[in-house]
Parts: C-alpha cells; sequence; structure tokens
C-alpha cells in the first residue's frame, strides 16, 4: 500500500471513530463516514468491504497495542502489583488520550452482548490470560492470595476498569487530570488489597 493510500485508509479509520463514537455503530451509515472524512462514499468501499470491517479494524489495531503492553509489563523486573499497575495506566491513558477510540472499543465490542463481542472472544480472553498469568506469578511469589482464582482476579481487575471507562463514557464530562491518576491507583488498590497475602 503506498504512503498515499495508507494516508486516505487511516483518514477513513479516523472519521469512523468519530462518527461511532457520536452517533453509534448501529445508528450511522457508511456515508456519514465518508462525509466526516470528505471523501467520496465509493472511496470508503474501496478501502473496506463494510462498515462492519472498519470497526474490527479499529478494535484490532487497538487491542494488539493493548495487548503488547500487557505483554511488556508482564515480561518486565517489575513486582506483579506494579506490573498490574502498569496495566492499567495504560488503559487509563488510552481513555484519557483518545476517549472517543476507548468509547467506541468499550461500548460497541467488548461490552456489546453481539457478533462483535463474539467474534473477538479469543482476542479479549488473550488479555485476562496475561493479566491471569501476573497474579498466578505473585501467588506463587508469595506475595497475593493463592486461594484466589487467578483467572476471576483478571477479570475482575479488566472489569472493574472498564466499569470506571463506562461511568466516564456515560457521563459525558471533562474529567479533571487528577482524577486520572487517582483512578490508576485505587484500581490497583482495589484488587490488590483483596489479593494480598
Amino acid at each position: 500500500m503506498t504512503s498515499g493510500a495508507a494516508d486516505k485508509r487511516r483518514l477513513i479509520l479516523d472519521a469512523a471513530v468519530r462518527v461511532f463514537a457520536r452517533q453509534g455503530f448501529h445508528t450511522c451509515r457508511v456515508s456519514d463516514i465518508a462525509d466526516e472524512a470528505g471523501v467520496a462514499y465509493g472511496l470508503v468501499y474501496h478501502y473496506f468491504p463494510s462498515k462492519e470491517a472498519i470497526l474490527d479494524t479499529l478494535f484490532l489495531e487497538r487491542w494488539e497495542v493493548m495487548l503488547a503492553a500487557i505483554d511488556e509489563a508482564a515480561a518486565s523486573d517489575l513486582a506483579p502489583r506494579e506490573q498490574l499497575r502498569a496495566i492499567a495506566s495504560f488503559i487509563v491513558d488510552s481513555y484519557r488520550h483518545d476517549p472517543d477510540l476507548m468509547k467506541v472499543i468499550v461500548v460497541e465490542v467488548t461490552r456489546a452482548a453481539n457478533t462483535f463481542g463474539r467474534t473477538h472472544l479469543e482476542q479479549i480472553m488473550r488479555a485476562y490470560e496475561s493479566m491471569a498469568r501476573i497474579v498466578a506469578q505473585g501467588q506463587a511469589a508469595g506475595v497475593f492470595r493463592s486461594e484466589v482464582d487467578a483467572t476471576f482476579a483478571a477479570q475482575a481487575f479488566y472489569g472493574l476498569i472498564e466499569q470506571v471507562l463506562t461511568q466516564w463514557i456515560f457521563s459525558e464530562r471533562e474529567i479533571p487530570a487528577e482524577e486520572f491518576e487517582h483512578v490508576k491507583a485505587e484500581l490497583v488498590e482495589m484488587i490488590c488489597g483483596g489479593l494480598d497475602g
């Protein structure tokens, strides 16, 4: 793909984020995305066969970045609690820097009881499994309680983060910088406080 084609494709994806966040995936049309991008309707179909393919691409791009961040934290020399803090920080900062994209990911994919959530269950489970390994390592080291199921703890940890993001999304308020920092610390304390050995 030439750089010009890549730029057009990115222009369409970025426009789709704004449209999906503003109108919702199910209520918008491909023509809305074309109008937002300032391109011809047919050009959207040149790069993507459907608006579902656009959402699919947006999710997979962002989720792969998150999986890489989780893997990086897990491979680090940080203590397990600090590894979880790094993951929470990454996800919270993702919302802070691109709230529209995170709104689309949370509302239209991970929290949606539809085909998108089911289609991407394997990728979603990869995140849980990586976080569960961090918990299990903490349990093996004696810093987390061993009687807590590691997979359940990972799901609770991610679920708590996602619930905070959902509250921010639907409140539609400007989030002050200090709240982002406070939430990062509180998320880890809420989960790790229940895991501490």
